[in-house]
């Protein structure tokens, strides 16, 4: 007797489309996760990058403050409304010579998407009054207008919208611009800025606040206040 005829039952177009579109319905599910878990790694990236930044600026504010020595030519700290300068010791130098080094909101090509930006500049070693004098007016030009020669001696630190600076004077934190120990909370004003008389040797605050206002749309913003006392001072004022 003759075996049965067996036929082999293959799959029909219609299972192969379906299999074909809960494949494609899978691998576009997974290509969205893994790009999801991409974007949240960069972002997390974005974001510990900017606070790592903004660590390593105030510290380093911190240090030029700490660091500030006064010489007798040039006032140890000065701010004029646009940077705040400073005289301080380098130790990292043989015989310790002093440097000047200024801070100030400045558009730097190619930083923060041009806009504005909080940094710092630092002059050379400075060892005779002549340079020290030369290295003063020097940061002063520029916070308001650099030359390519000074961009070459700044660094941007992060996205800054504007920033404040305030002095503790006489118990009470005032304008470094008005009277020593007129309180204010207000912004200095730029036309009383440029009618306000300047001294060379102006008196070193007992503490300086700092305010920041963060530019939008970067890893952070917001607006953050970092107050600084003089070592020498302690006494709990904060």
């Amino acid at each position: 007797m003759a075996a049965p005829l067996r036929t082999e039952r293959g799959f029909t177009l219609i299972e192969l489309l379906v299999a074909l579109t809960v494949m494609a319905l899978l691998a576009l599910l997974s290509w969205r996760g893994i790009d999801g878990m991409v974007r949240v790694q960069a972002d997390m990236r974005e974001r510990m990058d900017g606070v790592v930044g903004l660590q390593i600026g105030l510290t380093q504010w911190s240090t030029d403050l700490d660091a500030v020595v006064e010489t007798g030519q040039v006032s140890g700290v000065d701010y004029d409304g646009r940077v705040l300068r400073l005289t301080r010791r380098d130790t990292t130098v043989a015989g310790s010579p002093v440097r000047v080094v200024g801070w100030a909101r400045r558009v730097i090509d190619g930083q923060h998407g041009g806009r504005g930006s909080w940094a710092r500049w630092q002059s050379p070693p400075l060892r005779t009054k002549a340079e020290l004098q030369e290295a003063w007016a020097r940061v002063q030009l520029w916070a308001q207008n650099a030359s390519d020669v000074e961009k070459r001696r700044e660094v941007a630190v992060l996205g800054l919208e504007q920033w404040q600076v305030f002095y503790y004077r006489n118990d009470a934190w005032s304008n470094p611009l008005s009277t020593a120990g007129a309180a204010s909370t207000l912004a200095p004003n730029p036309a009383a800025v440029a009618a306000a008389p300047t001294s060379a040797l102006a008196p070193f605050p007992d503490g300086i606040r700092l305010v920041l206002t963060l530019t939008s749309g970067q890893a952070l913003t917001g607006t953050l206040t970092k107050d600084w006392i003089r070592p020498v001072l302690g006494g709990g004022k904060s």
